[in-house]
C-alpha cells in the first residue's frame, strides 16, 4: 500500500473531542495495525512528561482505535546548567526512540515548550526523520507548541509571554521549507484566553505581532490556525483542507486571508504570495467580518451542523443548561439525558493534555445534577397541579352542587378542608378557580 503524503497542522484540541474525527480520516489511510507514535519532546522538560504522553495514548485507544507508542525522546542531548542530578540523555534510549519516529506511519506532537523542542532537536536526525514521512510517505501531526517549529521561525512563548522578554524568532525546523511553503506557523490564533488583555496569535497580541512581522523576509508570511482547528496538507491531491471548528489565516503584513473550516486551499497558493496582493487590510477584514453578516459569513464556519464544544468548561455549560431547562419543563428523561452526557463528556475530555481546572468543576457539576435528580425522587417530578387536579375536581363539582342548593355551610366546609390541604379557592366573576400554595 502507497503511504500518503500529508501534513496536519493543529492549533489546540489534539487530544480534545473536537479533534477526534480528524486523527480517525487521516488514520484510516494508513495500513493497519496502525504503526504511530507520539513524540514528547516538546512536554519532556515537565515533571510529568510520562503522565502527558500516557494521556495521549488513551485518547488514540479509546477515541481514534490506534495504539500509539511513545518516542521516550523527552531529552536528547545534555542542557546547559543541568542539576546535578538531572537524568542525562541515555544513547540506547534515543537511538530506540528515533527509531520508532522512523518506522511510525503517523507521528504525533502537541503542546508544551516549542524553545525546548528546537534545543533538543538540534543536530538529532529529528528533523530529516519528519522532512522524510513527507518526501516518502507518511502523516505528521503537529500540534499547539509542536505546530511552532514547522515553520521559517518560531514564536518563543514562554519567554515572550511568561517571562516578559521582548519579542524575537527562533529559528523553525522550517519543515514546510520541503514542501514549497515558506511560511511560519502560529497556533491558538485566535485566542482569547486573556479576556480584557489581547492574547490572539498565541498569546502575542496584535502589537508584538506586528513587531515580530518587520523582521519576516520579503518572500515570508504567516498561517494562523486557530484553536480546536486544523489545517491538513495533502501533497498528493496537492491541496490543504481546513478542518475543525474555526478558520486558518494566511497574513502578510496589513493582508490576510481567512479560509473557514470546511474550505479548500490550493497548495500553489500556499507556495506563493499571490493571495496576498487581492486581500483586503488585516484591520479591515477583522472589522468587516465582526460588523457586516456577508463577511462573518466568509470568515467563520458554517453553522450547518453544531460544532462539538471547544473545552470541557463549554460542554459543561451546555449539559447543565439542558439539565435546568429539562426540571422545569418536568421532563425526567431528558433531565436524565443531560446527566448522562456530561458523564460521557467528562470521560471524552479526561485524556485531553490541556484540560486544566475544568475537570474538578465539572465533576462539580455533574455531582449536583446527581443530587437533583435524587431529590426529585422523594418528591416526584410532575407538576403537582396535574397529580391533585382530579381529586381538587371533584371537590369542587360537589361543592357546586352543594351552592347551588344553598347549604353554603357545606360549601364553605369543603373550601376550607381544600384550603387545610394547600389548595386556595376563589370564586371570581369567570368562575371558581383554584391555586396551590406554597
Amino acid at each position: 500500500m502507497t503511504l500518503p503524503r500529508i501534513l496536519a497542522i493543529m492549533g489546540s484540541g489534539e487530544t480534545a473531542p473536537t479533534m477526534v474525527s480528524t486523527h480517525r480520516r487521516l488514520t484510516s489511510l494508513l495500513p493497519t495495525p496502525v504503526r504511530a507514535v507520539v513524540l514528547d519532546t516538546p512536554y519532556g522538560f515537565q515533571s510529568n512528561a510520562a503522565e502527558l504522553a500516557q494521556r495521549a495514548v488513551e485518547y488514540f485507544a479509546t477515541s481514534v482505535n490506534v495504539q500509539l507508542q511513545v518516542a521516550g525522546l523527552t531529552r536528547l542531548q545534555a542542557t546547559d546548567g543541568m542539576a546535578p542530578d538531572a537524568i542525562a540523555p541515555d544513547a540506547v534510549a534515543i537511538e530506540k526512540g528515533l527509531r520508532l519516529v522512523d518506522d511510525a506511519h503517523y507521528v504525533f506532537a502537541g503542546p508544551g515548550s516549542p524553545t525546548y523542542a528546537l534545543r533538543q532537536w538540534t543536530n538529532t536526525p529529528l528533523r530529516s526523520l519528519v522532512a522524510n514521512k513527507l518526501q516518502n510517505g507518511g502523516i505528521v501531526t503537529f500540534a499547539s507548541a509542536a505546530a511552532l517549529t514547522l515553520g521559517c521561525h518560531t514564536v518563543p512563548v514562554y519567554e515572550i509571554y511568561k517571562a516578559g522578554l521582548d519579542p524575537f524568532w527562533l529559528d523553525g525546523l522550517n519543515v514546510l521549507r520541503d514542501i514549497g511553503v515558506t511560511a511560519t506557523v502560529i497556533p491558538h490564533f485566535d485566542n482569547a484566553e486573556g479576556g480584557n488583555h489581547d492574547t490572539r496569535f498565541c498569546y502575542l497580541g496584535e502589537s508584538r505581532l506586528r513587531m515580530l512581522e518587520t523582521q519576516l523576509h520579503a518572500d515570508e508570511f504567516i498561517i494562523g490556525v486557530d484553536e480546536h482547528t486544523g489545517l491538513v496538507i495533502d501533497l498528493e491531491r496537492d491541496v490543504a483542507d481546513v478542518v475543525g471548528n474555526a478558520t486558518v489565516t494566511l497574513r502578510k503584513g496589513d493582508a490576510q486571508k481567512i479560509y473557514a473550516s470546511g474550505a479548500s486551499i490550493p497548495l500553489a497558493d500556499l507556495r506563493s504570495l499571490n493571495w496576498a496582493s487581492s486581500s483586503a487590510p488585516a484591520t479591515s477584514v477583522s472589522t468587516a467580518a465582526s460588523e457586516d453578516p456577508a463577511a462573518r459569513a466568509k470568515a467563520t464556519p458554517s453553522p450547518t451542523t453544531q460544532s462539538p464544544p471547544t473545552s470541557l468548561a463549554a460542554a459543561v455549560a451546555a449539559h447543565r443548561s439542558a439539565f435546568d431547562s429539562a426540571i422545569a419543563q418536568h421532563n425526567a428523561d431528558a433531565a436524565v439525558g443531560a446527566v448522562l452526557a456530561l458523564e460521557s463528556e467528562i470521560r471524552a475530555w479526561s485524556v485531553d493534555t490541556l484540560q486544566g481546572p475544568d475537570q474538578d468543576h465539572a465533576v462539580s457539576t455533574l455531582r449536583a445534577m446527581i443530587s437533583k435528580l435524587g431529590e426529585i425522587a422523594i418528591n416526584g417530578l410532575r407538576d403537582p397541579r396535574s397529580v391533585v387536579a382530579p381529586f381538587v375536581n371533584g371537590l369542587l363539582a360537589v361543592r357546586a352542587s352543594v351552592r347551588g342548593e344553598k347549604r353554603f355551610d357545606l360549601s364553605d366546609l369543603v373550601r376550607d378542608q381544600l384550603l387545610a390541604a394547600g389548595v386556595e379557592v376563589r370564586d371570581t366573576k369567570d368562575g371558581v378557580e383554584w391555586v396551590l400554595r406554597p
